[in-house]
């Protein structure tokens, strides 16, 4: 074996194509400290970080990435995890080796693991975590990645190798995204009843609507962590609820704070702020394109002409986020500012464009979810396409309800929401997002054209090769052309923080992981 220290991404890529190894540990963070200078303590054990959030937790929706992200990695590890520059780290692997031919990786698991039932961790649970994602029940966004495993071969507890279809170039972040839970309790983790992981937290409670707590995991792999005694969870709805719960100390960590509001305390002494440039997810605009006015390619090409952008970032991030009418994020290699400027706000094109689909007027319902900021991303959307013609009825869903009408392709003529997965392998975006789905996406959209484009970025070894990044431009050809999915903005993630709070991190996914966090 063959360790990989200190490679750039494009190296340890094209290195992990060759069948290398990789064995050092690093962080995820990528942030710029807007707020509080950091303190000189060292790390302190005990006390309780309360998290405040503007979403509940839905058991049911625990293997898919939905509203709230933050309970996975407090209870549960994952086999890799990336850094800032998504490069795979050791976790529950401490080491692996990809085949020649990309057909097959084999995993050296850490032997030290126990669940927090007392079971020990082994091979046979990265199996069960693989099979429990290629369940169709499960809705994971990565279910596409996960079939193309198709075989798996033990060597004992602690070594497998996975069996690949084809060549993946997205398989860690697979791996990132698929965290270890404990086979013989899973059906009561999806009820709600109880969560069973490897994690540095323990679940101890939950009150729907209200909050989810935790405990620190006593038997943790890691020596001497996590810091921290307790963790909550407080579910706020109302973002001036939120605001105040941080400023009064009753929480002390957000990442679901208002840009507006975020503005406000970035001269506040008592707060750090820190912003994650690899993007948070995005705002789009989606439409559905079996309906009658929205199957036409004009229409949808109008609507994103219409809508203000700049507007969304100023008035509902606050500034922190970039307009963009593409999903990927600057840290992406499918990122381009031609892509990202493709569409800008035009109303005169627009109306253009409609009255060349035959219509100078149209009403179409608009559905959103019925929580602050989204509210006014739709009235945003609204307004702007009043300005062209189209009078839309707003539809409001609670933030589940709308995940489910998304995952089951139930969506009006059109809708807005956030999705993720372009701050990772670009290609998991189109095989794994519900919106963006090659395969079957929320819009019904499918084409020759972009499910070879899907495939070509998928089905490989590389991922910043000439004929890989042109792959990845045929994908934001497809979206900008056909405009089934409208992005509207990137959003920043977005860390608000007591002074008091320290070494806090999101994983990709949005994972929260306090290994190292402490209150000083």
């Amino acid at each position: 074996m063959t360790t990989l220290p200190h490679l750039s991404r494009r190296g340890l890529l094209r290195a992990l194509g060759a069948g290398s190894v990789l064995m050092t540990l690093g962080a995820c963070r990528s942030a710029v400290d807007d707020g509080a200078p950091a303190a000189s303590a060292s790390p302190r054990r005990g006390g309780t970080l309360t998290v405040a959030h503007g979403v509940d937790f839905t058991p049911a929706l625990l293997f898919a990435v939905s509203a709230m992200t933050l309970v996975p990695r407090l209870v549960f590890n994952t086999l890799t995890r990336y850094d800032d520059k998504l490069r795979p780290q050791p976790e529950l692997a401490k080491s692996w080796q990809v085949a020649p031919d990309g057909k097959s990786i084999t995993f050296v698991l850490r032997d030290d693991v126990t669940f927090h039932n007392g079971r020990k961790f082994t091979a046979d649970d990265v199996i069960f975590a693989v099979q429990n994602l290629q369940n169709p029940v499960r809705a994971a966004q990565l279910r596409s990645t996960a079939a193309a495993v198709t075989s798996f071969e033990k060597r004992g507890d602690h070594e497998i190798t996975l069996g690949l279809a084809h060549p993946v170039s997205n398989l860690f972040d697979l791996f990132e995204f698929m965290f270890i839970a404990d086979k013989d309790t899973v059906e009561d983790a999806v009820a709600g009843k109880q969560l069973i992981g490897t994690g540095p937290f323990t679940f101890t409670g939950r009150n729907p609507g209200s909050s989810i707590s935790f405990a620190r995991n006593e038997r943790y792999w890691q020596p001497s962590r996590p810091y921290l005694d307790k963790v909550e969870i407080r579910i706020i709805p109302q973002p001036d609820s939120l605001l105040s719960s941080l400023r009064t100390a009753q929480s002390q960590l957000s990442f679901d704070v208002r840009g507006q509001d975020v503005a406000q305390l970035k001269d506040d002494k008592q707060f750090r702020i820190r912003g994650y440039d690899t993007g948070a997810g995005a705002l789009y605009l989606g439409a559905n394109v079996k309906e009658q006015y929205t199957g036409d390619k004009r229409v949808r090409q109008a609507l994103s002409w219409a809508v203000d952008r700049e507007r969304i970032v100023k008035q509902v991030l606050g500034g922190y986020g970039q307009a963009s009418a593409a999903p990927w994020p600057k840290s992406s290699p499918a990122y381009s500012d031609a892509n990202a400027t493709r569409y800008t706000h035009d109303p005169a094109r627009a109306r253009a464009l409609l009255k060349e689909a035959g219509h100078d007027t149209l009403s179409l319902p608009l559905a959103h979810a019925s929580v602050p900021r989204v509210t006014a991303i739709a009235q945003i959307i609204q307004y702007d396409l009043k300005q062209i013609g189209i009078t839309t009825e707003l539809q409001p869903y609670d933030s589940a309800t709308m995940q489910k009408k998304l995952i089951a392709q139930q969506m009006p003529a059109l809708w807005t929401m956030g999705h993720g997965f372009a701050q990772v392998h670009p290609s998991t975006l189109a095989v794994s997002a519900y919106p963006f789905n090659e395969a079957k996406n929320t819009s019904q959209f499918s084409s020759p054209a972009y499910s070879a484009a899907v495939r070509d970025a998928w089905v490989r070894s590389d991922a910043e090769s000439p004929e890989a990044l042109g792959a990845y431009q045929r994908i934001s050809d497809q979206l900008l052309d056909e405009a089934f999915i409208i992005d509207l903005a990137v959003e920043a993630s977005v860390e608000v923080a007591t002074a008091k709070v320290h070494g806090a991190d999101l994983n990709k996914f949005g994972y929260l992981i306090l290994d190292d966090a402490y209150l000083v």
